[in-house]
C-alpha cells in the first residue's frame, strides 16, 4: 500500500497550514475519495491557502477560476471558435480542465454559471456541442466561500451542494499556532519554496487502492441506519440523498487507509458523518428557532444509531 505516500503530503501541506490537521486530513481524504470540497469559512483564514498548498504538493495542473457575477460558463467550460485555416470550429479547453481546481467564492457568481460545473464535478467529464471531453486525473474542485457576506451572493442550490464530498471549515488558528504564521510569513511566502512530494500517479494509484479496502456488509447497513434516520429525523426537513450515503463509504474507505488498514471500521463512518453529510440536510424551522444547527442534528443521530461489531478482514 502507498499510504505512506498520503501520510507525506499532509505533512507537507503542514508546513504552510499550522495546527489545522484535521482540515488537512479531510482535504486529501477527498482527494482519495475522488470528491470535491466545499470550504466555507470567514475571510483570511487561509481557505485559498490551503488548496494552494495542497496543489504544490503535488505534480499537478493547478487552475484558478475567480467567481464573479460577470462569469459566464463559457469562461469556465471553454468555446469553440472558426479556425480559418481548417474551415471549422476548434473547441479551447477552458481552466476546468486541470487537476487540481480553486473554485474562489464560487457562490459571487450566478445559478446559471454554477450549473456548468455539474456534470463534469459529478461524471469527470464535459460535454459540448455533442463531443465528450474527459477530466485529467486526478480531478478535484475545492471551491471557497465565505459565510458573512450575503450581498452580491448566491446561494448554492442544493443540487450544487450535493455534489461536495465534505463542506469543512478551517477556523481560527490558536495562538500558539498563530505566531507560528506570522514567523513564516513575516519576510516572505512560504508557498513559494513549498516543493512537490507526490506525483500525480502517485495520486490515482492511491485513489485505485482506496477502491479496493474491505467492506462489511454491517458497514453498509450502519451507513444505511445513519442515512435514514437523517430522513425520519423530526429536526430535519430534507434527509441525505443515496449520493450521500456514497459519499460517506468512499470517505469512511479513504481515512481507513490512510489509517493504515484495509478494512473498514464504525469509527471511521462516524469520524467523517459530520462533514460529509451536513451540507446534504436542510433543517425545519421549528429547529431553527430552537437554535440547533445541522451538526448538532448528525451528531445526535450518530449517538442513537446503534454502532455494529466488525472484526477484521483476515
Amino acid at each position: 500500500m502507498n499510504c505512506h505516500k498520503g501520510k507525506l503530503l499532509m505533512e507537507n501541506m503542514e508546513k504552510i497550514i499550522t495546527g489545522k490537521k484535521e482540515v488537512i486530513k479531510y482535504v486529501v481524504i477527498s482527494l482519495l475519495s475522488r470528491g470535491h470540497v466545499l470550504i466555507e469559512d470567514v475571510p483570511g483564514v487561509g481557505k485559498t491557502t490551503l488548496v494552494k498548498a495542497l496543489a504544490r504538493s503535488i505534480e499537478s495542473d493547478f487552475k484558478r477560476i475567480q467567481f464573479t457575477p460577470d462569469l459566464l460558463p463559457s469562461d469556465i467550460i471553454g468555446i469553440s471558435i472558426y479556425d480559418k485555416n481548417t474551415q471549422e470550429f476548434r473547441f479551447v479547453k477552458g481552466p476546468i480542465f486541470g487537476s487540481v481546481i480553486l473554485a474562489d467564492e464560487i457562490n459571487r457568481t450566478s445559478p446559471k454559471t454554477q450549473s456548468s460545473l455539474l456534470e463534469c464535478m459529478g461524471e469527470k467529464k464535459i460535454t459540448v456541442d455533442g463531443d465528450i471531453f474527459e477530466m485529467k486525473e486526478p480531478f478535484i474542485i475545492l471551491a471557497t466561500q465565505n459565510p458573512i457576506e450575503y450581498e452580491g451572493t448566491f446561494p448554492l442550490p442544493e443540487a450544487q451542494l450535493d455534489r461536495f464530498l465534505m463542506k469543512i471549515t478551517i477556523g481560527y488558528p490558536d495562538k500558539f499556532s498563530e505566531v507560528t504564521i506570522l514567523e513564516k510569513f513575516h519576510n516572505s511566502d512560504p508557498l513559494l519554496d513549498l516543493q512537490s512530494v507526490v506525483s500525480s500517479q502517485d495520486i490515482v494509484e492511491m485513489q485505485n487502492e482506496v477502491d479496493d479496502v474491505h467492506v462489511d456488509d454491517k458497514i453498509y447497513d450502519y451507513i444505511v441506519n445513519i442515512i435514514n434516520e437523517t430522513r425520519n429525523d423530526t429536526n430535519i426537513r430534507l434527509g441525505v440523498s443515496p449520493r450521500g450515503g456514497i459519499a460517506l463509504l468512499k470517505a469512511s474507505k479513504a481515512i481507513a487507509y490512510l489509517n493504515d488498514r484495509d478494512y473498514v471500521l464504525p469509527d471511521d463512518v462516524k469520524e467523517l458523518a459530520v462533514p460529509v453529510l451536513n451540507h446534504r440536510i436542510m433543517l425545519t424551522h421549528e429547529a431553527r428557532v430552537m437554535n440547533l444547527t445541522k451538526e448538532d442534528c448528525i451528531k445526535d443521530i450518530i449517538f442513537k444509531v446503534k454502532i455494529p461489531v466488525v472484526s477484521n478482514n483476515d
